[in-house]
């Protein structure tokens, strides 16, 4: 795997609505702009693509919980993407996301029992991307549905991939519209 860059973006919110956060919401997200070893060719075996996205689920979700300069256990919600340059297809951020990338993921959040929730699109440089979220243990954890919207403003270049690894230590801002809380969820099954 060859990578050109890692940026990493921590978001802080501290006034939501017109109201001061008791404690601000962060976000962190590591990128890697790699080179899409498949551009501009049709290849049926993708299994260099599922290596890379191992290798990268430990790299970028160790890099997002550093950039939060939390312990890992501390990690509330995650997410991932991939945008895929115009001389690839959505299947080769597909081979990046999901076969290989999900556990080496976890382990860089400790634990992680709910499926980790991704997107992924073609795009030129610059293409801006929204990183679904949702709490690590629990995917019906409603205060934790959210999004960190990314991009690389040089990447992807037509024959690149960024791929994303988004992680948080809280859920959204002031939430209020009911259903399953954090405090409540059993954390069994990675739903509820």
């Amino acid at each position: 795997m060859e990578i050109r860059k890692i940026v990493t973006i921590v978001e802080e919110t501290l006034i939501e609505g017109e109201k001061t956060l008791a404690k601000p919401v962060r976000k962190a997200a590591a990128m890697a702009v790699i080179k899409n070893p498949f551009a501009g060719r049709y290849v049926e075996d993708l299994a260099e693509l599922m290596d890379a996205g191992e290798e990268l689920g430990g790299l970028l979700g160790k890099k997002a919980v550093d950039a939060l300069g939390i312990d890992p256990q501390e990690v509330d919600s995650y997410g991932k993407a991939a945008i895929i340059g115009e001389n690839g297809e959505l299947e080769h951020g597909a081979a990046i996301l999901h076969p290989k990338m999900g556990k080496p993921f976890r382990a860089a959040v400790y634990e992680g029992k709910a499926i980790i929730p991704s997107a992924k699109k073609r795009g030129g440089m610059g293409t801006a991307i929204d990183v679904p979220l949702h709490y690590k243990n629990a995917c019906f954890v409603r205060s934790h549905y959210d999004a960190m919207e990314v991009r690389v403003p040089d990447a992807p270049k037509a024959d690149e991939i960024v791929v994303c690894a988004v992680v948080t230590e809280g859920g959204r801002p002031l939430p209020r519209i009911g259903g399953l809380k954090k405090e409540e969820a059993k954390c069994e099954d990675g739903l509820r």
